[in-house]
């Protein structure tokens, strides 16, 4: 996995024009939707959202390599030229991204790692902003190396639980967007609710919204 990856996720809900076309044309806007930001991006899977919230029909994934201080400025201008004539269609409803980089908790690099950059995707893709307590932060670094610790040894007895961290810091109102890639979505529900009685729950400030999305290729996208 490249050092440094610039990762957006956005999603959508699709316009009551799109709703007031044939089951034909609704394909036929989706095929486009996947056709023309595909290249836009080093990667974009898709997936579809509703029923799981009732805001959002679907999201983007992208990620690009972040190579050159100026990626961000290229990458966000093609990604709006490429979604703008769909916009007739759908609206943007939440934009999260970031930047990864090394952890400062965990040395190396782990199985459980996510690489956005290279397939293949797992079945579900769940993913939400978050951020710690100010308190957090003028603790010691020990301190908070002693809570993480506890926070990665349970992490990793869900091995089958991928997990990629996305830094935010002074790009957006959350710290981090926190993904998370399973096919058994149990699983994932059965870690967080062992991560709730960890001493850094305590250091949480926000963890909401949080989008469960269902990965779909192109072509089941478009069907």
């Amino acid at each position: 996995m490249a050092e440094r990856i610039l990762n957006l996720y956005v999603g959508y809900s699709f316009t009551d024009v799109y709703w007031g076309l044939s089951r034909e044309e609704h394909k036929q806007v989706r095929s486009r939707i996947a056709e023309e930001l595909a290249p836009t991006a080093g990667a974009t899977p898709l997936y579809n959202v509703f029923p799981a919230r009732a805001d959002m029909d679907f999201f983007v994934w992208s990620a690009w390599p972040a190579e050159a201080p100026s990626l961000a400025e290229t990458a966000f201008t093609a990604y709006n030229a490429a979604a703008a004539p769909l916009r007739r269609f759908v609206t943007p409803t939440q934009s999260l991204w970031g930047y990864t980089r090394q952890s400062t908790y965990s040395r190396g690099k782990s199985e459980q790692d996510i690489d956005p950059l290279e397939g293949p995707r797992a079945g579900y893709l769940v993913i939400y902003p978050f951020s710690k307590t100010k308190e957090w932060y003028l603790m010691s670094m020990d301190a908070r190396q002693g809570m993480m610790n506890e926070h990665i040894k349970i992490g990793k007895q869900y091995f089958d639980v991928k997990q990629l961290l996305v830094y935010s810091f002074g790009l957006q109102d959350q710290e981090f967007v926190v993904s998370y890639e399973v096919e058994e979505l149990e699983r994932f529900s059965e870690l967080v609710n062992a991560l709730r009685s960890t001493e850094g729950r305590r250091h949480t400030s926000l963890d909401t919204p949080i989008i469960v999305g269902i990965h779909r290729t192109p072509e089941e996208f478009a069907s």
